[in-house]
């Protein structure tokens, strides 16, 4: 079978998003990408979410912080991106998704919007409500471990120990 021709090709945009959650969260590609399709075809329908064709390029999660790269056509930016906005949790963890940018190739993507997550997370003893606890720290904010959970807390939450 031969090629289409390069006028009759599909043209495609590529999606560089942050995904932010609790540190001690354990997300998968595949999970992430059935949250996608989830979204999309709940805020787009059928047509629209055929139409966006919605697909993970690249995925990278680790300590609570990670990247995607989504393949989108092109002209259907917006809707994806809406669609995108509807994700608040993933296999039960609740999170927090933001477009970096939008590029016309993979390797303009990555370049632009991803490889810079930003300060690495470290873990540090800290007083939250007069007692001593560890907190996950990273761009200025923590999540503070309580018994059963995290809080997310500023700086101004909490003094070190």
């Amino acid at each position: 079978m031969k090629h289409l021709p390069k006028h009759l090709r599909p043209r495609w945009r590529y999606l560089a998003v942050g995904i932010e959650c609790w540190p001690d969260a354990s997300i998968g590609r595949r999970s992430f990408q059935r949250a996608v399709w989830y979204a999309s075809q709940n805020l787009l329908g059928d047509p629209g979410s055929a139409d966006a064709d919605l697909t993970v390029v690249r995925f990278a999660f680790a300590d609570g912080a990670g990247e995607a790269l989504l393949k989108v056509r092109r002209g259907e930016t917006d809707p994806a991106r809406a669609a995108i906005a509807c994700i608040d949790e993933i296999d039960g963890e609740p999170v927090g998704i933001a477009v970096r940018g939008i590029g016309g190739t993979i390797r303009a993507a990555e370049e632009k919007y991803l490889g810079r997550r930003g300060q690495v997370p470290e873990e540090r003893n800290v007083v939250f409500e007069n007692e001593d606890r560890v907190a996950v720290v990273r761009n200025g904010t923590g999540d503070v471990r309580l018994e059963t959970s995290f809080v997310g807390a500023t700086d101004l939450d909490y003094d070190l120990a």
